[in-house]
């Protein structure tokens, strides 16, 4: 089993060595187990990033008492000015705008007094922006995934160590209400040990990927011209890592990946741009449906899969299973329990509702109506700031997002090497052993 990806072997890379051990003996792990920071009233924030999504977040944290949105960067100057008509109109003061090219974000943390940087940016931007945000001494935040390389996993772990600043990534399936329900069923003990797992991302994606009016410079196809592996591996992984308690007691130990042949992307560029078009002529490297095996170190297995170049309908594939029962889902809610209902039939996972309803979900649900993704993105919002406010850990730390991201990036490394097994990198260092599970939040 490969060892090439632990910290201390890129030595051999030329990258820099030595920082993390330092870190760990001199106690700056402490501050993410726990350790109570500074309140504040208002979270000053600087969004980087406002098309779509960023917009969304941006109308969110509009309805997020303490919050004021003091700065806007984003290379569109209308999605800018969007935004900033959007704050107005909040009756907060005009933020100031930095529409000045890709690298602008570094001026606005330069020249910006902010508590928090946000970004929803294309994904090779993420790293950059929170690594800024941090070494100017602002919190970061950002969209999924957190980094694309294992290499910018570690940076952001030793650039949040070395500050003591928070660094999240916003997976908002994590909030969703039936992961919520699932996990509050995994706290009380209503599907026993855990054993196994099963997720992914299966969206058809095909159409979005190829409309040049989608995706500012069409970047998300980019990945798929030059990478072969789970490029977008956290909507379902973030959930199912919470109920196995990673990074909090448990550990991913190693993975293995496989890709099928690529055929989505240049199928639908022939039959709708013409057999002469640019995408229907590329030779993708992603493989239409990718696949991840992940042991943990407690022995459980999770199987992921990234499927967004085929005809199919939307699906995290979310499922759990226990030594007492299972629960999924998609295609819809089901649950089985060994001596809660007829032997070997699904249950309606309604029946368990009223049971095992996340209180955050209960508290939040009204609050978050109306709000993307079925208001599981209000509420990721909501969180953050209430932790920032309140001098809390956040709910997903940056060894979280170090560890859900990089599974991109063993991926790759896995299938460029016929599918050879690859062992995870542990961002905690061993601290994981003694850090409690995230516990059921109320509000």
């Amino acid at each position: 089993m490969t060892r090439e990806l632990d910290r201390r072997a890129f030595v051999g890379l030329g990258l820099a060595t030595g920082t993390g051990l330092a870190l760990q003996q001199s106690g700056a792990l402490s501050w993410a187990q726990g350790t109570p920071r500074k309140k504040m009233d208002t979270v000053r924030i600087g969004y980087v990033g406002v098309g779509s999504q960023g917009t969304s977040h941006v109308r969110n944290l509009l309805r997020v008492p303490g919050t004021e949105l003091k700065a806007i960067c984003d290379v569109r100057e209308e999605f800018a000015h969007r935004s900033a008509k959007l704050i107005e109109e909040a009756g907060q003061p005009a933020p100031k705008l930095y529409t000045k090219g890709d690298l602008d974000f570094k001026r606005m943390c330069a020249e910006e007094e902010l508590d928090l940087v946000y970004t929803a940016t294309p994904w090779r931007w993420h790293a950059p922006i929170l690594l800024e945000a941090m070494n100017t001494g602002k919190h970061a935040a950002t969209e999924v995934p957190a980094a694309v390389t294992v290499e910018e996993c570690w940076q952001l772990v030793e650039a949040s160590e070395k500050t003591g600043l928070h660094c999240v990534m916003m997976e908002n399936c994590c909030y969703d209400r039936v992961e919520l329900m699932v996990l509050n069923m995994v706290r009380k003990g209503l599907l026993g040990e855990l054993l196994h797992a099963r997720c992914g991302y299966l969206h058809d994606l095909r159409k979005l990927k190829l409309d040049p009016n989608q995706y500012h410079g069409m970047w998300r196809v980019k990945h798929s011209v030059e990478r072969d592996g789970d490029v977008y591996p956290t909507h379902g992984l973030g959930p199912v890592a919470q109920c196995m308690n990673i990074n909090r007691g448990n550990q991913f130990d190693h993975l293995v990946a496989m890709s099928s042949n690529s055929r989505g992307l240049n199928l639908y560029a022939k039959e709708h741009y013409g057999p002469d078009s640019q995408y229907a002529k590329v030779d993708f490297a992603l493989g239409d449906v990718v696949t991840t095996l992940i042991r943990t170190k407690a022995g459980q297995t999770i199987m992921i899969t990234h499927d967004t170049n085929s005809p199919r309908a939307y699906s995290r594939d979310f499922m759990v299973q226990g030594t007492r029962g299972v629960v999924r889902k998609y295609p819809t809610a089901k649950i089985y329990i060994e001596g809660r209902g007829e032997a070997h039939q699904w249950q309606d996972l309604e029946v368990f509702s009223k049971e095992f309803e996340h209180p955050l979900w209960t508290s939040m649900e009204e609050k978050s109506r109306g709000a993307g993704h079925g208001g599981m993105d209000y509420i990721e919002d909501y969180r953050l700031i209430e932790c920032l406010r309140n001098g809390e850990p956040t709910d997903m730390d940056v060894y979280d997002a170090a560890a859900w991201s990089a599974v991109s990036g063993l991926s790759e490394i896995s299938i460029a090497g016929g599918s050879k097994p690859v062992d995870c990198p542990d961002f905690t260092r061993g601290a994981w052993k003694n850090r409690d599970p995230l516990g059921i939040i109320a509000s």
